[in-house]
């Protein structure tokens, strides 16, 4: 089965594409679609969209993690990026692949099995599972693995797979 793992941003999105054979999860690709801060927020959004159906279309996922959004600091960030998540979720639903979300709190325990783990011990974990020569870069990279990974670990209860 294979897996994406979205960690969306407006300037910065990070995404991650692994394989789940059996209980073996393995990294296909990753990286990040990146928009430029001088542009109008109707052209971030255009290209953010247009990479991403073109990601669904090249690695054909079976399923899409997305992270939640929570943030109690800047709501206009958050409006923003809600909108960039919109347009994400719009084109998995455009290409017919489902979608899941979690938490923050929710990718921690799936990854590291802590809640309240730092982000330097969850980008490790992503390395260790994934068997990378090193943690992705930038850290929005590292997070859309990790979320892969969660739907990963939790595929067995929600989707009926044996390990």
């Amino acid at each position: 089965m294979r897996i994406m793992g979205i960690d969306p941003g407006i300037a910065i999105v990070g995404f991650g594409i692994i394989d789940r054979l059996g209980n073996r999860l393995s990294a296909v690709d990753y990286g990040s679609v990146q928009t430029k801060a001088g542009l109008n927020t109707a052209t971030r959004l255009k290209q953010i969209y247009d990479d991403f159906t073109k990601l669904f279309a090249s690695y054909q996922p079976d399923v899409v993690a997305i992270e939640k959004l929570f943030f109690n600091r800047n709501v206009t960030t958050a409006f923003t990026v809600g909108q960039a998540r919109g347009v994400m979720m719009l084109a998995a639903e455009e290409a017919g692949v489902p979608i899941t979300e979690y938490t923050p709190l929710q990718v921690k325990m799936g990854v590291v099995g802590y809640g309240q783990a730092e982000k330097r011990q969850v980008q490790e974990m992503v390395k260790v599972l994934l068997r990378l020569p090193a943690i992705p870069k930038p850290d929005d990279v590292a997070d859309a693995l990790a979320i892969a990974i969660c739907e990963g670990h939790q595929m067995g209860t929600k989707w009926g797979i044996k390990t």
